[in-house]
């Protein structure tokens, strides 16, 4: 008997029996959970496939019935709401679509002419090209009479042409020419703006009161300043009635030359009790000039420029000639520029800095409104024909209302003689207040808000 064979009791007892062997051949595959969780979830999607084949034919007869029910019984607050939604469309048609209003601006340049070819007679021959010349440095330098504009380009740009004027207390003729001719038609920028800079130190000193710190041999007079606009391709006698350019077009675009322009004349208008440049009749142009600039979207960028050539070109009338030329530049502003936006921008590109610009700009507008209304010969005549106008029209130009609107407000309340006349400014408050009340805040015709709103504004704030 082996050690390892069961004992009797073993056997006899059933828990202590080993279990029987099973064949590897016939044991089955066992199911896990994976498996089970598989088929229910395919038996789930063949339900549901099969219940969505029977429903079908259901849903298509219930939308039918749905639709034919619809049709029969529909709900009277939804027809009403349908046929309100439905008339306010049509009241909006009726008042027509936003019209595209054209921005201002106005195209003052057009083809440039070929600049003139520089010349500088006797430029070799003045004193300060010959002192250099017969230096004993000049062996050193080798400065040849030929060459002195270069040479003169040279002191320009490094600043010594300007302590050479202060020191010698003169401009030679030739110097001169060519310094101006050079800031005018030069096509580089690093000579037109130190030449602009010389100019503009040398006419801006202030060390005498009565003469200019320097003798100048020679200075252009107007038509040189009208020649050199013109060669830039300046339309003198342009229409504002076109459309204004995009800025990105190339055609008739202002020259970099006119930077320096406009600060000379700016300093020619500051030496009026050294040195007239200037008669009234061409400084009247130059105002004129100067607001057509502003008119040019292109200029946007030198406002500043342009603010300050302004207030220089009015503060050199005396008192008894700025009267009159302030309304002859009002009537010429007022016939060259059409009645649309550019109405306004004329009028509110002129600064109020000083009681003159105040006064140009009344007059400014002043003009233009007469020129709006046929027949109207007074302030009066203007007021009274703003407040005449309907409203409740459907014909009535709100945009012409708004035009109308801005240039008196800039008529009136730019002008302080207009405070003790208390008919005008009586009836103003009265053409705001009309503004005001009588155009309803629902009114969706183009510029009606803007007129309401405008005049709330200037009768609750600026009177």
């Amino acid at each position: 008997m082996d050690i390892n064979d069961p004992l009797d009791f073993e056997l006899e007892d059933e828990l202590l029996k080993p279990p029987p062997k099973v064949s590897n051949k016939r044991r089955k595959k066992v199911i896990g959970l994976d498996d089970l969780l598989t088929d229910h979830l395919r038996e789930q999607e063949n339900l549901k496939e099969e219940q969505n084949e029977k429903e079908k034919p259901k849903k298509k007869k219930a939308k039918k019935e749905a639709s034919s029910y619809d049709d029969d019984d529909e709900d009277p607050r939804e027809a009403y709401l349908a046929k309100l939604v439905e008339k306010c469309e049509n009241q909006l048609k009726d008042f027509g679509k936003e019209e595209d209003v054209p921005l201002w601006g106005v195209n003052v340049f057009g083809e440039k002419k070929a600049f003139p070819t520089p010349e500088f007679p006797g430029l070799g021959s003045c004193n300060l090209l010959q002192s250099f010349l017969n230096n004993e440095l000049n062996c050193v330098v080798e400065l040849a009479a030929e060459k002195g504009d270069n040479f003169l380009e040279g002191l320009l740009i490094n600043g010594w042409l300007l302590r050479l004027a202060f020191l010698c207390g003169h401009i030679e003729k030739p110097v001169a020419i060519w310094s101006i001719n050079t800031m005018l038609y030069s096509s580089k920028e690093e000579l037109r703006n130190p030449s602009s800079d010389f100019w503009f130190a040398v006419l801006s000193s202030r060390k005498e009161v009565d003469q200019l710190p320097v003798k100048i041999g020679w200075f252009p007079e107007y038509p040189d300043l009208r020649r050199a606009l013109d060669t830039y391709g300046f339309l003198f006698e342009f229409s504002s009635s076109g459309e204004p350019k995009s800025l990105d077009s190339d055609t008739g675009e202002p020259p970099q030359n006119i930077r320096p322009w406009l600060k000379f004349v700016t300093a020619c208008c500051l030496i009026r009790g050294k040195r007239p440049v200037l008669s009234v009749v061409e400084a009247e142009e130059l105002v004129e000039i100067i607001i057509c600039l502003f008119l040019d979207r292109q200029f946007q960028g030198l406002l500043v420029l342009l603010n300050d050539c302004m207030q220089a070109i009015v503060n050199y009338f005396t008192d008894q000639e700025w009267h009159s030329s302030c309304e002859n530049i009002a009537k010429f502003v007022a016939s060259r520029v059409s009645k649309d936006l550019n109405c306004i921008q004329s009028v509110e590109c002129i600064p109020v800095a000083s009681s003159r610009c105040k006064q140009l700009r009344s007059a400014v507008a002043y003009q233009n409104l007469l020129s709006c209304f046929d027949g109207a010969n007074s302030g009066e005549d203007i007021l009274r024909l703003l407040m005449a106008v309907n409203f409740k029209d459907k014909s009535c130009n709100f945009f012409k209302m708004y035009i109308h609107l801005v240039l008196t407000e800039n008529w009136v309340l730019s002008n302080s003689l207009i405070e003790d006349n208390p008919v005008i400014y009586e009836r103003f408050c009265l053409c705001l207040r009309q503004c005001s009340s009588l155009i309803s805040a629902t009114d969706l015709r183009p510029f009606a808000s803007k007129v309401r709103h405008r005049a709330a504004y200037l009768m609750h704030f600026s009177i």
